[in-house]
């Protein structure tokens, strides 16, 4: 059963649609059967594999209002085991349609019920808002990613996201666990993000991945090639911090689901490593 993974932090620019985007390519290729989708009206993680917005093929809006299947609206890409399902413009207007919808909060996560078999790990990129498309990712994810930029203001955005799980947790979706967060865009010169990420160590512990993203050219001049960084500099420190995400993501999990399973009265099997170093 696919792991549904949201991608959220209401405030942009701090490399969440490049974690949405550079995540999904580095679990490709370890062999993951992904699933992408585009939940973002701006539709930038679409661009960021090349998919242009628009044209005639149908995109994520016409998905989540049910006029289109999954396997109608999903493109594929160079890398095989990576499907993305691409935004559009109109996507914006989804909010205000779903307003008068019965149960509007819960409209993806129906629409989601075939990809559970199809694949290993669904990543949802959220809009950089708290609104309706976003918590509708929520409701329809079993788990949070949050890209997190050490800097004050984003500090302030993880305290109100962390209270808007908690609320979901209390009536939406009670099985809505954090992922974790990763630390994006970090330079180790700057004395303030050094600080800020012992803070958020200290405070979060195992829920911060020890993989962190560098600011790295690579990762920003990417998009602009329509690739992943993985496709465009595979050796560059960008890349190789999203691969060992990948890899300590999937370590972590496979710890968690041997628990899970002696706790369960199941065969207790040897643990995984957690991640890279």
């Amino acid at each position: 059963m696919a792991r549904i993974i949201a991608i959220v932090n209401q405030k942009g620019g701090v490399g969440k649609t490049a974690t949405a985007v550079n995540l999904a390519a580095a679990l490709a290729a370890t062999e993951q059967r992904v699933l992408l989708l585009d939940c973002d009206p701006q539709g930038n993680a679409s661009s960021g594999f090349g998919l242009r917005r628009g044209g005639p093929h149908p995109s994520f809006y016409p998905f989540l209002l049910g006029r289109n299947t999954l396997e109608e609206v999903v493109r594929r890409v160079v890398v095989p085991w990576l499907h993305v399902v691409p935004s559009s413009a109109d996507l914006s207007g989804a909010e205000i349609e779903l307003v008068t919808v019965a149960a509007r909060e819960g409209w993806l996560r129906k629409r989601l019920k075939d990809a559970v078999d199809a694949y290993d790990t669904v990543l949802l990129d959220c809009p950089p808002s708290l609104g309706l498309l976003t918590v509708n990712a929520l409701v329809a994810a079993s788990a949070v990613l949050v890209p997190l930029q050490c800097e004050f203001y984003a500090m302030e955005g993880m305290s109100q996201l962390l209270r808007t799980l908690d609320v979901l947790r209390r009536g939406l979706n009670p099985g809505l666990a954090l992922e974790g967060v990763v630390l994006t865009l970090f330079d180790d010169t700057a004395m303030g993000q050094v600080q800020i990420a012992r803070d958020v160590r200290h405070h979060l512990g195992e829920k911060v991945f020890r993989t962190v993203i560098p600011r790295h050219g690579a990762v920003s001049e990417a998009p602009s090639f329509g690739k992943p960084v993985l496709w465009y500099d595979l050796h560059s420190a960008g890349a190789q911090a999203y691969l060992r995400l990948a890899q300590e993501m999937l370590s972590k999990n496979t710890v968690s689901e041997s628990r899970n399973s002696r706790s369960a009265g199941g065969p207790a099997g040897p643990e995984t490593a957690k991640g890279a170093p």
